[in-house]
């Protein structure tokens, strides 16, 4: 699965893990000083709105710092290890890192955006409502609606600026992956089939080859964009989600806590992702099965194509008994896992709300500043419960490698697996 697609993947991973750790550490400790080294100034805190967001020298700073990390640490590997696919897994990976991190920062940009609009609709309609109740006196000067109106309409085209930006970077990204993701599937089938003498003899060797990864292909594609875009988001949103915190001062229950949103926001999520990750802790192994009775069940019916002494109703129906029962305990195991994601889910939905009452109730924050609050709460909190929305998905892409490592036993002339081992 990887060894075809990266180099040595085992001291690959390990050392993307270290230099990635490093990198981050060089940046986030000593940008500053890397910055007024090369005559950028990055003194300005106050966020841009719009998009200068993208231009600024913060960010033009880390657009060279980024190809500078890249291209280290690809020469490194191309050097060490002069792989087919190298081009794809290195520089590849880097650029879906960086496309994805870009697209964060837009989410970023609109955040920003969120205040001066909404601070503006609700300075707009307090003036509104402040008029007297009788029509003909309620007028609001002409000058004060021309110069509402005008800033509104600006805020409205920047938002339209940024938001044709996302779209770019996301229709590129997904293009960029499919390719990509396809690759990576035409390595896996290169490897497997050059070692078909070796695997042909696993149950439903076939179907692992062509359907396997083809699903492991697919699944890669929605997951793996999506566990990159949660970090970069809890990357870009930690930051301002622990800004935005100094404007409540306490939470129900707990009280006065130093940054409060930040500290719920991962102990809601902490607990989502474990009281997910114990309720469908079976589901894994299930699925895996489900897959070896089906692949038992259907090899037999080509077998009885070309042999009358095959699929004989007795054998057919042991082995259907087989996929039924388990995909009852599929489905039963798939209830109470539901029961619990939904209700998790049902209660996120408000969560924020109820850490909100006492700081609204006292009017400690504007408008504007409850919708960054909100959609950055929000952003921080889902890229927590990572597995809390995906846990269906990762539960099928479990079950596939479970499914393709036995190629990687058979290659390497290992026992199978129990529950992979023919029986006859």
């Amino acid at each position: 699965m990887f060894k075809s697609f990266f180099p040595n993947p085992r001291l690959f991973f390990f050392s993307v893990v270290i230099y990635a750790a490093i990198c981050s550490f060089v940046w986030y400790g000593f940008n500053d000083q890397i910055g007024a080294f090369l005559g950028f100034d990055l003194s300005s805190s106050e966020p841009v709105i719009g998009l200068g967001h993208f231009v600024t020298d913060s960010f033009l700073l880390f657009y060279l710092y980024y190809f500078v990390c890249t291209a280290l640490f690809a020469t490194f590997w191309f050097k060490l290890e002069n792989h087919p696919w190298q081009w794809w897994s290195i520089i590849g990976s880097s650029f879906i890192l960086f496309s994805t991190y870009y697209s964060v920062q837009v989410s970023v940009a609109i955040n920003n955006w969120r205040r001066p609009f909404f601070d503006l609709v609700q300075d707009a309609l307090k003036g509104s409502t402040s008029q007297p109740a009788d029509a003909e006196t309620a007028v609001v000067p002409e000058e004060t609606v021309s110069s509402i109106s005008d800033e509104l309409f600006d805020l409205i085209v920047i938002f339209a600026e940024i938001a044709f930006l996302a779209i770019f970077v996301y229709v590129i990204t997904r293009f960029f992956v499919s390719h990509y993701i396809f690759r990576w599937r035409t390595a896996m089938n290169d490897y497997y089939t050059a070692q078909w003498e070796q695997v042909r003899h696993i149950e439903g060797a076939s179907q692992r080859i062509q359907e396997d990864t083809m699903r492991f292909a697919e699944i890669m594609e929605g997951l793996g964009v999506s566990i990159v875009d949660a970090v970069m988001t809890l990357f870009a949103f930690l930051p301002v989600l622990w800004v935005l915190s100094e404007y409540v001062r306490e939470l129900p229950i707990v009280g006065e806590i130093a940054h409060p949103l930040f500290v719920a926001s991962l102990v809601w999520s902490v607990f989502g992702t474990g009281l997910l990750a114990i309720v469908g802790i079976k589901l894994p192994g299930l699925e895996f099965k489900n897959q070896r009775v089906e692949a038992a069940f259907r090899k037999e019916l080509v077998y009885g194509e070309d042999d009358t002494a095959r699929a004989q109703p007795p054998a057919l129906k042991e082995l259907f008994a087989n996929v039924r029962k388990n995909y009852f305990r599929l489905y039963f195991n798939y209830m109470y896992f539901n029961v619990a994601r939904m209700l998790y889910l049902q209660a996120d939905n408000i969560f924020v709300y109820v850490l909100l009452i006492p700081t609204i109730a006292a009017g400690a924050i504007t408008f504007g500043i409850l919708q960054q609050i909100l959609t950055a709460f929000s952003q921080v909190s889902n890229s927590f419960q990572y597995l809390v929305n995906s846990w269906t998905t990762i539960v099928q892409l479990l079950s596939i490698y479970k499914r393709l490592s036995s190629f990687e036993t058979a290659i390497k002339n290992e026992p199978l697996p129990e529950i992979d081992q023919l029986v006859t």
